[in-house]
């Protein structure tokens, strides 16, 4: 194939690497965020969540059969509107989603595939009643919580440092959180990691 100008091959070269793109936005908000509100401890633990969860959709993609960048850029938007500072937190989904069309459409992706990456970043939320009708959405959300299990001290700083929670309601929190992940697994996702669950559980919450 023959592109008679410089912008068509820009344009092909930016579809080539739109995970690396996405990426490198993404770091642009976190030191962006960070440089304005002066939360550097708290946008640092976000993007690091975001690269677990980012790792974890890619692993499980391929395990699963799915589309792996689908699943990548699900995993990169999911909660980019957070670092971004972009709508309320508790609506972090929605404007995670915006940014994902917004952003993609501009770099030219196709939207087929744009509607695909909305959907997983609308549907990751184990805090929101919604179905998951594609293998990507339920893989960026069971990423999502796997990066949950892995990230409980993170879950006890948001209930005692961010929520200013007393100690018996903190540990209510990250509970009632943990809890409402793993139900919100997709069955594969419950299956693998129910041992796990039962095991943290046990281990944290004395009964």
């Amino acid at each position: 194939m023959i592109y008679n100008t410089n912008d068509s091959l820009q344009k092909v070269f930016v579809m080539n690497n739109v995970v690396e793109t996405v990426k490198e936005k993404l770091l642009e908000y976190v030191k962006q965020s960070c440089e304005y509100d002066g939360q550097d401890s708290w946008n640092k633990h976000i993007y690091q969540h975001i690269k677990n969860v980012y790792r974890y959709a890619h692993d499980l993609a391929i395990k699963r059969g799915a589309d792996v960048e689908i699943c990548e850029l699900g995993a990169l938007f999911h909660d980019m509107s957070k670092v971004a500072n972009f709508g309320p937190r508790d609506e972090h989904e929605k404007y995670g989603a915006q940014m994902a069309r917004s952003i993609l459409t501009e770099l030219g992706y196709p939207d087929n595939k744009i509607d695909l990456v909305e959907k997983c970043v609308l549907h990751h939320s184990s805090d929101k009643d919604c179905t998951r009708d594609t293998l990507e959405e339920q893989i960026v959300a069971d990423a999502d919580v796997i990066s949950h299990l892995d990230g409980i001290p993170f879950l006890f700083f948001l209930a005692y440092n961010r929520k200013q929670l007393s100690a018996e309601k903190g540990s209510e929190f990250v509970k009632n959180k943990l809890t409402q992940d793993f139900q919100k697994l997709s069955p594969q996702g419950q299956k693998e990691l129910k041992e796990r669950f039962d095991i943290i559980m046990k281990m944290l919450f004395v009964e």
